[in-house]
């Protein structure tokens, strides 16, 4: 892929999908980028959950309650 068109289509997309393209490059660079050698390693167990959990809820604050708490009591019949 040509970097015009990278830039292109990251451009197109809304403020929030441009940042976590970001974070998805930062992903990357960390794994990638910044270190060749095999003697380094990869992310961390804890360091990887983190960063998925926070991919995993970005945005959900901005989600509209469609659920109460009366939902969330399990019901026996």
């Amino acid at each position: 892929m040509q970097m015009k068109e990278l830039v292109s289509r990251v451009s197109r997309l809304p403020p929030d999908r441009q940042e976590e393209v970001m974070d998805f490059i930062a992903f990357l660079e960390h794994r990638y980028g910044q270190r060749e050698s095999l003697e380094q390693a990869d992310w961390s167990e804890s360091e990887f959950h983190a960063m998925s959990v926070d991919q995993a809820m970005r945005g959900l604050e901005d989600e509209p309650n469609i659920y109460s708490e009366e939902d969330l009591k399990e019901r026996w019949q």
